[in-house]
């Protein structure tokens, strides 16, 4: 078992042949070996994460599958599921947990990433990845305009929104039990948190 199969925590990938730390782009991220890692590139930093363990993708699937009853079903857009890119600049590729993108903004969907900002992104945050996720992740997506933002802590059952104000996040709260989110992307969106822990 090699160090990058043991990681533990968001990791800048310097061991990887390429440009230097800080001038990666999309197409030097598209040009990477597919090596079974989940690689994402922050301001040019390419960064690798650790395999997310099963109760982070259980939330991931009941969440998606939530959002996706809701608005794939309902006509209102699409939902993704990582691995897939999110191309918010040259220098910002990442691969949400769960993204949505609304009808307004499907020209922003090809057919192997989304070029600019979805209109919701959800990361499922551990131990490993939530100082990542909180820090240059939501920094990232305030940057690109993301207007919101779940982070989903699934040891604790938890759902907090970020809405985008003056190109901030702002904390709408944190969700739990048999809250409804107060989703400004999706309005209509009514189910309980618990749901996505079932």
């Amino acid at each position: 078992m090699t160090t990058i199969d043991r990681l533990t925590v968001v990791t800048p990938a310097d061991w990887i042949q390429g440009p230097p730390q800080g001038q990666w782009t999309y197409d030097d991220y598209a040009a990477l070996l597919d090596d079974g890692k989940r690689y994402e590139v922050v301001n040019g930093v390419l960064y690798i994460s650790p395999s997310p363990n099963g109760g982070h993708q259980d939330a991931i699937l009941e969440i998606a599958s939530c959002l996706r009853i809701h608005v794939k079903l309902a006509g209102l857009g699409l939902v993704r599921v990582a691995p897939f890119d999110v191309r918010l600049s040259p220098r910002d590729v990442f691969q949400p947990d769960i993204l949505v993108v609304l009808n307004a903004h499907l020209d922003r969907v090809k057919n192997n990433y989304v070029l600019g900002a979805p209109d919701l992104v959800v990361e499922v945050v551990s131990p490993s990845t939530g100082g990542f996720d909180r820090r240059e992740k939501q920094d990232a997506y305030a940057h690109a305009g993301v207007p919101e933002y779940w982070i989903v802590d699934a040891n604790a059952r938890t759902v907090e929104v970020l809405t985008l104000e003056r190109e901030k996040y702002r904390s709408l709260g944190v969700f739990h039990g048999r809250e409804t989110l107060p989703s400004r992307a999706i309005p209509s969106f009514s189910v309980h948190v618990e749901r996505f822990f079932e």
